[in-house]
């Protein structure tokens, strides 16, 4: 059982607005970095290869590649210290970890992007209109026997 003053407080410190985003998306991550005096952002951008839930302490890891080394960064998720997260892609994966993306090299590493589903909804029959019967599947065309080559195929 948590104690309701910490639970209050846990909820001031969430973030209200978060980027809807998945393990194996392709994000850009506006992160605010302090020089000095002077505040500007600063881009990190790249796989997600986790997401790690756990409320307020909740982050997601980042990774890409610069210069051919491979570069990861933890991002908390309820973070004050970013503007913006940006999905550029989403990724088609089966995994929520993909740490094996750490050992390949080149195109391998790269993540297939999701293909857009739209979505058609079957619009109701109008009054007094019927709707449209589904197509059926096409059926297999049947294989046609091969010519038999050799002496034989010429008798015949």
């Amino acid at each position: 059982m948590r104690n309701s003053a910490l639970e209050y407080v846990e909820s001031t410190q969430r973030r209200k607005e978060l980027a809807e985003f998945r393990t194996g998306d392709t994000v850009r991550v506006n992160w605010k970095v302090k020089e000095g005096d002077k505040e500007r952002e600063q881009a990190f951008e790249g796989v997600v290869i986790r997401k790690k839930k756990g409320g307020v302490s909740a982050s997601f890891t980042v990774r890409k590649v610069s210069y051919g080394v491979g570069v990861e960064r933890i991002f908390p998720l309820h973070s004050p210290r970013y503007s913006t997260i940006d999905v550029l892609t989403h990724g088609d994966v089966r995994r929520n970890r993909l740490f094996y993306l750490r050992a390949l090299r080149g195109k391998a590493s790269k993540v297939a992007e999701q293909e857009e589903v739209e979505a058609v909804a079957a619009a109701p029959a109008a009054e007094g209109g019927e709707a449209k019967p589904a197509k059926a599947p096409k059926a297999k065309a049947e294989k046609k026997p091969k010519a038999e080559k050799g002496p034989k195929a010429e008798k015949a």
